[in-house]
């Protein structure tokens, strides 16, 4: 199994095998890779098999580093949709808009802290990834990436993210492993087992008088938002990197900004957003473009099942291929170049396609129905007003060297087990006017 770039590596099986629907084994576990839309929808939408392919696989390695009652990990069962129902109530459409103004205030807060410091946006975009769950969730203030629960969580997902992978741990494969200790020569996923389940308890350890009361019953009960940070931080890198290198798309955006608000008026809400269509299809383009798990996350078959003439047994990891979904040239033409029109009709209006950044069925983030008891709506809206404010505030560009020229824009991605995430790079952040800067500091 490969373990880097591993959704271009299906590819390429798909190719040598000319089919999209993929098996592999791994001591005695058996895996299969959907690469196309229509079969993703037919195994894990239709009502006939959907059931069969929600479950997530009982992974060894979770008890080892403490994440066993994330609801995104869960096992499929009553346990879960317990948890589900829960969470609903608390994230259902309606419920949502009590968090409009802690989404708002973050926002504006990461603005700010770009006016302040605009050489730290690394640093910026783990705060704000952060701080909007930290706050919504658990009602706990992250002031400044300094704050413990930023490092906590930025390298706890780093560890999850590699464990869990199908490649990342031989525990999972096989379980006896589980029993070495971690100072074992040669016991590599012990070791970063250790470290994961340490990082998760100190985070549960920051339930103090400052936070909500019920801090720790509110995590077990909505899910830990590991995902909703990640994705977070990953679509938030990878607008402002490819702002930088489409500077007429960033200028199409913001002429349509000011068309609707104003050049000077006000900042943009989220009311504004069904006004904006290219604005929301460049945040659809971003999603389809760089999907933050590209390959979601892994689940398992309850029961045998035959699906056009293959016999898929019970127990079957399931992974399912995004990114091969969405750089299908069937699809999307020319899909490796960002083109937000890609998503708009002969109209204007944005077309019906569905972005399939955060999965299916019924362990999906319904990013557009709302209809998911996750919080991903949030995500969506937050990333979304994200864009929008940027845009409005700032002329991103390229940044510049001593001699006054461009600095090459670092394009490198990489892949931290089943994450993939934008590496570092340079740009510059110019404020627009002086009005907007006045803007920012009123709000």
């Amino acid at each position: 199994m490969p373990s880097v770039d591993s959704p271009r590596e299906f590819v390429k099986w798909e190719k040598s095998y000319n089919i999209p629907l993929l098996h592999a084994e791994v001591f005695g576990t058996h895996i299969l890779i959907v690469n196309s839309i229509e079969d993703a929808i037919a195994l894990f939408e239709r009502p006939e098999r959907a059931s069969i392919y929600s479950d997530r696989p009982d992974l060894p390695i979770l008890d080892l580093i403490g994440t066993e009652k994330n609801i995104g990990l869960m096992r499929y069962g009553e346990k879960w949709r317990s948890h589900r129902r829960v969470s609903h109530q608390n994230f259902n459409i309606h419920a949502a808009t009590q968090y409009e103004p802690i989404q708002t205030r973050k926002v504006r807060d990461l603005l700010q802290k770009v006016l302040d410091r605009p050489d730290k946006f690394s640093e910026h975009n783990k705060w704000f990834s952060t701080a909007v769950t930290m706050s919504a969730m658990y009602g706990y203030e992250v002031k400044s990436v300094d704050d413990p629960c930023v490092a906590l969580a930025d390298e706890a997902l780093r560890l999850i993210a590699q464990l869990i992978h199908p490649g990342g741990s031989l525990i999972n494969h096989i379980p006896a492993l589980r029993h070495i200790p971690e100072w074992f020569p040669g016991a590599y996923s012990r070791k970063l087992a250790a470290r994961t389940k340490l990082l998760n308890e100190q985070d549960e350890g920051t339930s103090t008088p400052s936070l909500v009361a019920n801090f720790y019953e509110k995590k077990l009960a909505y899910g830990a938002s590991e995902e909703e940070e990640v994705a977070m931080a990953a679509i938030t890198y990878a607008f402002v990197y490819l702002m930088t290198i489409h500077p007429d798309i960033q200028q199409r955006a913001r002429d349509e900004i000011e068309n609707v608000i104003g050049a000077t008026h006000r900042l943009p809400t989220l009311v504004d957003r069904k006004s904006l269509p290219y604005v929301e299809a460049i945040y659809r383009e971003v999603l389809r473009l760089y999907p933050p798990l590209p390959l979601g996350l892994p689940r398992t078959t309850t029961e045998d099942n035959h699906y056009k003439g293959y016999y898929i047994p019970k127990g079957t990891t399931v992974l399912t291929n995004i990114w091969a979904m969405s750089y299908n040239e069937l699809i999307h033409e020319e899909p490796h170049r960002f083109n937000p029109e890609r998503h708009i009709g002969t109209n204007g209006e944005l077309d019906d396609k569905r972005i399939f950044a955060f999965g299916f069925g019924r362990r999906k983030a319904n990013f557009y129905s709302h209809k998911f008891s996750l919080p991903y709506h949030l995500i969506t809206e937050h990333a979304w007003l994200m864009m929008a404010s940027m845009l409005y505030s700032f002329k991103i560009t390229r940044a510049k060297d001593s001699n006054g020229n461009d600095v090459v824009v670092n394009d490198e991605f990489e892949d931290i087990g089943i994450l993939r995430c934008k590496k570092e790079f340079k740009c510059h952040f110019h404020l627009r006017s002086a009005e907007i800067l006045q803007l920012i500091a009123e709000t």
